[in-house]
């Protein structure tokens, strides 16, 4: 299974936004129907709550991928020269 690690500067991201931000689903409907219709696990288990609150150290799995979140502040290189003006 492929992984992925999504990192996050608040405490927590729903767990349809993180589908979305994570580019699981294109849209956001998309990720309310993957959730609704049991179509995505929560650290293992099927989860129907598309507002759960994901915390870092949760994991997500929808379409054969698995998403940890983590804090931002675990990056490699932390939050500097993200967006960062072009010159």
């Amino acid at each position: 299974m492929k992984q992925e690690q999504i990192f996050i500067k608040t405490e927590y991201i729903r767990l349809d936004a993180l589908l979305k931000s994570a580019g699981a689903t294109d849209t956001g409907g998309q990720a309310k129907y993957a959730v609704q219709n049991g179509m995505v696990l929560v650290n293992g288990e099927v989860c129907a709550m598309r507002g759960k609150k994901m915390r870092p150290g949760d994991t997500a799995e929808f379409n054969g991928t698995r998403y940890l979140v983590a804090a931002e502040e675990h990056a490699a290189g932390g939050a500097e020269g993200r967006n960062t003006p072009k010159r």
